[in-house]
């Protein structure tokens, strides 16, 4: 007589059970994906490259209006490179009165920070009003007035603080110069010559009168006669605001700079 044996199904091992799971997840997973648009499948990657994308913007947009859009600078008021420093054959005799006049001109030099990138700003007028008398090797006397409500820059954002907030031109219209002792020349200058001196005088801004020392060159050309010079100043100590505004941020301190054509009177 046959003998019967119960046959039993052998049942899958607990691993193998692990892994069968484990790739249906992922088919699943993979099919999920393909049935979603492909922006939406990695959101996380598309925020980090966003947030990326407009750090390299900050950044790059300012040094590249400051590089390669803005204008530079224009270099120091000179004589040296000013059309004065040329002689003329005609000459004057050089004792007397001589007034500023065509050619002249003012204003200021403060380097500033935009977005981590240096830029230099500068602002100008031509409007200079002023004197010096000279007596034989000697400047005795002189004052130099400068009209600030017409300074103007390469930007409007800058001149509308400079006016406003800043030097409050409506109150304080001008800039002045005036010479607190007589300027030793050493010797009479002749035509062409460029001659260095230190003039003392007092310097208002602001309503704010303080004295100061500056290095002028002086050049002899004919009927005219061409100062220049730069007078350090810290804002704070003519009551100035500091320049800094929105994005731009400013030192402390800056340049007024000038250039005078005196003509003989």
């Amino acid at each position: 007589m046959p003998r019967w044996r119960a046959v039993y199904p052998r049942l899958p091992h607990p691993e193998h059970i692990a892994r069968m799971e484990r790739s249906q997840i992922s088919l699943s997973t993979q099919r999920q994906n393909a049935s979603m648009p492909r922006g939406r499948r990695h959101p996380l990657r598309w925020i980090l490259a966003l947030v990326a994308l407009v750090a390299v913007a900050v950044v790059a947009a300012p040094f590249v209006y400051i590089h390669f859009i803005e204008s530079d600078a224009p270099p120091k008021l000179d004589v040296s490179s000013a059309t004065t420093a040329h002689p003329s054959a005609e000459t004057v005799a050089l004792n007397g009165v001589w007034r500023a006049g065509s050619g002249s001109t003012a204003g200021y030099r403060v380097d500033e920070i935009l977005f981590g990138q240096n830029n230099t700003a500068t602002g100008r007028t031509h409007d200079v009003s002023g004197q010096i008398t000279v007596a034989g090797t000697n400047v005795s006397a002189g004052r130099i007035v400068v009209d600030l409500k017409s300074v103007t820059s390469d930007r409007t954002q800058r001149d509308n603080q400079f006016r406003g907030r800043i030097m409050d031109v409506t109150s304080f219209p001008t800039a002045t110069f005036t010479l607190a002792q007589p300027m030793q020349l050493g010797r009479v200058p002749s035509n062409g010559q460029i001659m260095t001196a230190n003039a003392t005088g007092n310097l208002t801004l602001r309503g704010i009168t303080k004295p100061v020392t500056v290095t002028v060159k002086a050049v002899r050309s004919g009927n005219t006669v061409g100062v220049s010079g730069s007078i350090p100043i810290r804002f704070a100590d003519w009551n100035i605001p500091n320049p800094s505004f929105g994005p731009v941020t400013t030192q402390d301190h800056g340049e007024i700079e000038f250039l005078v054509s005196f003509t003989h009177a």
